[in-house]
């Protein structure tokens, strides 16, 4: 009788791979994709090819300093748009196979099905993939959502891995807690502090102590998640964006409030018509500073009615930005609306 397996396609590199399909003549370059492809203007990279990443350059980062890491690499702007075109055609792909396709963003998906031979299911999802959109793609096998999301963290790049509880530990045992799919650096510095430096140490901690360190929801998630236990539903519900967002980083930095009040109000006033095109209501808004150097900072109200108006949102916009009371000057400004969950 076939066996119930979960697994996790993650498209590599993604973006700079749809770009390097774009341009063929950037093959085997390093390319970093972000802001307007300007490296000396002021923006964080998208993404970036493997061979820009062997130059230490990460998503994230700032595009000069990626310059200076790489300054070989070919810089090219973000086109959302061709993005969005790509994924819809790798997933509707996804689709032609007999599984349940759970999209979970632009460049993964979760896929549930029931068979003796996952990994010869996994190698021709991978072979569709590439005869349809000329990308490669990796391949996670899981008992659950957990072991096949991080399963393919091993299968990279475009290979196929298999992590289930027969052997759990003698992949995870010994790694560093941080290598949990929902545990971050700073987390795992905190459970360092406790003496807690690997997953199986995190697996074999007594609930009610990590419960009185961390609260009695998170601490003693931590270690399920160290345990290996993961959802095991795979729902075909389409993928819902939660939130819209816009935000702008300025080449000169902001000093003058008003002209801050200003960006905040026209960035609120966007995303107000982003909801609006969206066609659900935001009950949630939410404002980004991020402080000259480099201190991001987030703020956010919970509105009093779910609303697609603009002068509501951009009100909440406003009053949220009150609350900073950092007057450092400002590289940086966001406005995000948050939709309940559909």
């Amino acid at each position: 009788m076939p066996t119930d397996w979960i697994l996790h396609v993650d498209l590599d590199q993604f973006i700079a791979a749809v770009e390097v399909a774009r341009h063929p003549e950037l093959r085997g370059r390093p390319v970093i994709v972000g802001g307007t492809g300007d490296p000396t203007q002021r923006a964080v990279v998208a993404t970036a090819s493997y061979e820009a990443r062997e130059y230490g350059v990460q998503s994230g980062m700032p595009l000069r300093t990626a310059a200076k890491r790489c300054p070989e690499a070919v810089f090219l702007p973000t086109d959302a748009p061709a993005y969005e075109e790509v994924s819809a055609r790798v997933m509707a792909t996804l689709r032609e196979f007999p599984v349940v396709v759970e999209v979970i963003g632009w460049d993964e998906a979760f896929l549930g099905v029931a068979t003796d031979e996952p990994e010869a299911l996994a190698a021709d999802v991978r072979r569709a993939v590439l005869d349809e959109t000329g990308l490669h793609c990796s391949v996670g096998i899981g008992d659950n959502k957990l072991r096949a999301k991080l399963a393919t963290g091993f299968a990279k790049p475009d290979g196929i891995y298999r992590l289930t509880k027969l052997n759990w530990y003698d992949v995870m045992g010994a790694r560093p807690t941080d290598a949990l799919w929902g545990i971050g650096r700073k987390t795992a510095k905190k459970l360092a502090e406790q003496g807690i430096a690997t997953v199986e140490q995190l697996a074999a901690s007594d609930p009610k102590a990590l419960a009185a360190r961390f609260g009695p929801t998170m601490g003693p998630w931590y270690r399920i998640l160290a345990l290996g236990v993961g959802d095991t539903e795979v729902t075909a519900t389409p993928y819902v964006a939660r939130s819209r967002g816009r935000e702008v980083t300025f080449q000169q930095n902001l000093t003058d409030p008003a002209d801050v009040r200003r960006e905040v109000s026209t960035l609120a006033r966007r995303v107000a018509e982003d909801v609006a095109a969206e066609g659900r209501p935001a009950s949630r808004v939410g404002v980004k500073v991020r402080f000259a150097p480099f201190l991001t900072q987030t703020r956010s109200v919970t509105l009093a009615a779910p609303t697609s108006e603009g002068d509501a949102i951009e009100r909440a916009a406003l009053m949220v930005l009150e609350r900073f009371d950092d007057k450092r000057p400002i590289r940086l400004l966001g406005v995000r609306a948050e939709f309940d969950a559909p």
